[in-house]
C-alpha cells in the first residue's frame, strides 16, 4: 500500500506540473492509476513535512549539545563571556507587546531552566507581566491577575517563584516552575501602591515597600506579613537587600536613603544630601574597587574594600555612599533628567544608569567619570535597567 501511495503521489506531481510525457511513461511502466482528487498535492505536502521535521531535529540536537556542554562545565548558572565586558549598541532584541509603559525587567536567574533557555520577565502599567525567550527575544506568554499597574517583579534565588507588586495594593507569588505559571498566593496588607518587592537571599522571605510609607516582611510559605518597618516620611520607592541578607536599604520621596537591620527592623542609618525624590538604589558587589583611601589600605591587607550604596534621584544626580560612615563620598553628574535606575557592574569597576533623558550611561568608579553614553537608547524615558 505504501508503494502504491508513493507511486500515485509521484504521478500526481508529474501531472500537476504538466510533465505529460514523463507522467505517461511512469504510469505505463509502474502500472499506476491516478489517485483520488482528495489526495492531490500529497508529495509536496509530505516533502514539506520532512523538511520541517529535519529542522526541528537540528534545533533539538543543538539544544542537547548546549546542555551537555553546560553540564560538563558543572554549572547551570548564567554564563558570563567576559566579566569586564560592558554593553554596546546596537540592541540584540527589541521586545514589543505591552500596551503601557514598562516598569520592571528581570532575567531568570538560571541560564537553562527545565531544559528550556532562560526567560526575561517584564512588568507594565497595562497590569500584565510578560515572559520572553532570552535567546530569540520572542514573546512567550502573559501572566494576568493584577487589576492595576504592575510596579515590580523579582525572582527567588532558585527561579521557581516570581513575585510581583502592583498599584492594586497586592503582591502575587507565581509558580514559575509550572507550565501554566499560575498564581500561588496573593499577599494583602499594604494600604497604597506597592512599589517594589525583593526576596531574601535564601528565598524564605519577601520584602516590599509602598506609597503607604512602610516596608513589610512576608513569610513566603504562609503568605503572612511577619514585620512592618516604618520611618520614612513619604512614599518608599525601592527596597534592596545585601548579599549576606543582613541589611536592607530603602529610598523615598522624602529625599532620603535609609538602612535597616534585617533581624529586628531597627534603623541603621539615614543618608541625606539629595534635593529631590530618590528613585533608585543599589548595593555594591563584594569585589568593588576601593573608593576611599581607607578602602585602598584595606585592599592591600587583603581586606574588604567596604560596602557602598549608589543612589539616583530626580535631582539628576547619582551619589555613592559609604555605609560604614553614612557619608556621600562622591557624586556623578551628567544626566539631563531624572535618574531612574542604577546598577553596579559585576566587575566592581563600573556603574550603569538610565534616565528620563533617554540615555544609558556607564561610569568608571575609580576615575569618577562617565566613560560611555548611549544617547537616545529609547524613544522615550528609560525607566528601568537590569543586569545578570
Amino acid at each position: 500500500k505504501q508503494k502504491r501511495d508513493l507511486h500515485q503521489a509521484i504521478l500526481d506531481y508529474l501531472e500537476q506540473n504538466e510533465f505529460d510525457d514523463a507522467a505517461e511513461a511512469f504510469r505505463r511502466e509502474s502500472h499506476t492509476e491516478p489517485a483520488p482528487s482528495s489526495s492531490s498535492g500529497m508529495l509536496v505536502k509530505k516533502w514539506t513535512s520532512v523538511l520541517r521535521q529535519q529542522k526541528k531535529i537540528l534545533e533539538l540536537e543543538n539544544q542537547l549539545t548546549l546542555m551537555q556542554s553546560e553540564l560538563a562545565s558543572g554549572s547551570g548558572a548564567r554564563k558570563k563571556q567576559n566579566k569586564d565586558c560592558i554593553p554596546r549598541p546596537p540592541a540584540i532584541h527589541t521586545l514589543k507587546a505591552h500596551k503601557g509603559n514598562i516598569t520592571s525587567v528581570k532575567f531568570h536567574p538560571i541560564f537553562s531552566y527545565n531544559g528550556i533557555f532562560s526567560s526575561i520577565v517584564t512588568a507594565s502599567e497595562d497590569a500584565t507581566i510578560k515572559i520572553w525567550d532570552f535567546e530569540t527575544g520572542e514573546y512567550e506568554t502573559t501572566l494576568r491577575g493584577h487589576t492595576n499597574s504592575v510596579q515590580s517583579v523579582a525572582f527567588d534565588h532558585s527561579g521557581n517563584i516570581l513575585a510581583s507588586s502592583s498599584a492594586d495594593l497586592h503582591i502575587k507569588l507565581w509558580n514559575f516552575s509550572s507550565s501554566s505559571k499560575e498564581c500561588m498566593k496573593t499577599l494583602k496588607g499594604h494600604e497604597h501602591n506597592v512599589s517594589c518587592v525583593i526576596f531574601s537571599p535564601g528565598g524564605d522571605h519577601l520584602y516590599s515597600c509602598s506609597r503607604d510609607k512602610s516596608i513589610k516582611k512576608w513569610d513566603v510559605n504562609t503568605g503572612y506579613c511577619t514585620q512592618t518597618i516604618t520611618g520614612h516620611d513619604d512614599w518608599v520607592r525601592k527596597v534592596i537587600i545585601n548579599d549576606e541578607g543582613t541589611m536592607l536599604a530603602t529610598c523615598s520621596s522624602d529625599q532620603t536613603l535609609r538602612t535597616w537591620n534585617v533581624t529586628n527592623g531597627q534603623p541603621l542609618g539615614v543618608f541625606r544630601e539629595h534635593t529631590h525624590v530618590v528613585e533608585c538604589i543599589a548595593f555594591s558587589p563584594p569585589n568593588i574597587v576601593p573608593l576611599t583611601p581607607e578602602a585602598e589600605k584595606n585592599k592591600k591587607k587583603n581586606q574588604n574594600s567596604g560596602v557602598y550604596i549608589a543612589s539616583g534621584s530626580r535631582d539628576k544626580s547619582i551619589r555613592i555612599w559609604e555605609t560604614a560612615t553614612q557619608q556621600c563620598i562622591f557624586m556623578l553628574d551628567g544626566h539631563d533628567n531624572w535618574v531612574r535606575e542604577v546598577i553596579f557592574h559585576p566587575n566592581g569597576k563600573h556603574l550603569m544608569s538610565v534616565s528620563d533623558d533617554k540615555s544609558v550611561r556607564i561610569w568608571d568608579l575609580q576615575e569618577r567619570r562617565c566613560i560611555k553614553i548611549f544617547s537616545e537608547a529609547h524613544g522615550h524615558f528609560v525607566a528601568y535597567l537590569c543586569g545578570f
